[in-house]
């Protein structure tokens, strides 16, 4: 099973979009794939999930599983302000250590409304990853000026960045 991560909290997100996307096209090529979708955490996680209260929260325990049983990972991140949500951070830094993501597979898809297309986030999220033991796909998407492709129905008006998307997809399934 892979899991998509979309990467932000913020309820029908661009990240939840292009990972239900993600998750249509690694069916297409026959691989099971589900959504982990940061905006189903609960609200007050990192006060009643984190630290000494790991392991005592049933709805925060559920999306932990879905990552630390995931074969791969794709972990579709927003910018926010030069780097990747915190809440992204708050979720993995709950993730069980060591164990949880390490030995684990992952592709990168940066999402931005600028021109960089989540150049930074990637990087910073890249580094937090091979830290935590997660080997990371060379071939990271970016997908810069993402209102101008992607509608609010989910449809992506860009080839290229089809293109891109595809073409990752099919790394992640050799890698």
């Amino acid at each position: 099973m892979i899991t998509i991560v979309a990467g932000t909290n913020r309820p029908q997100s661009r990240a939840r979009r292009i990972s239900e996307l993600y998750a249509a096209q690694l069916r297409e090529f026959g691989a099971a794939a589900q959504i982990l979708d940061l905006a189903a955490l609960p609200a007050d996680f990192t006060a009643t999930a984190l630290y000494h209260n790991v392991g005592s929260h049933p709805e925060f325990n559920e999306l932990v599983a879905m990552a630390s049983t995931a074969e791969k990972l794709v972990f579709v991140v927003p910018e926010y302000n030069c780097s990747y949500p915190g809440v992204l951070k708050a979720f993995i830094d709950g993730l069980p250590y060591p164990g949880g993501i390490r030995d684990k597979k992952a592709a990168l898809v940066g999402l931005s409304s600028g021109s960089q297309g989540g150049l930074l986030a990637l990087s910073h999220l890249t580094d937090v990853l091979m830290y935590l033991g997660t080997a990371v796909l060379p071939s990271r998407v970016r997908l810069p000026n993402i209102e101008a492709s992607l509608t609010t129905n989910g449809e992506l008006h860009n080839p290229l960045f089809t293109q891109l998307l595809r073409e990752q997809a099919e790394q992640l399934l050799r890698f």
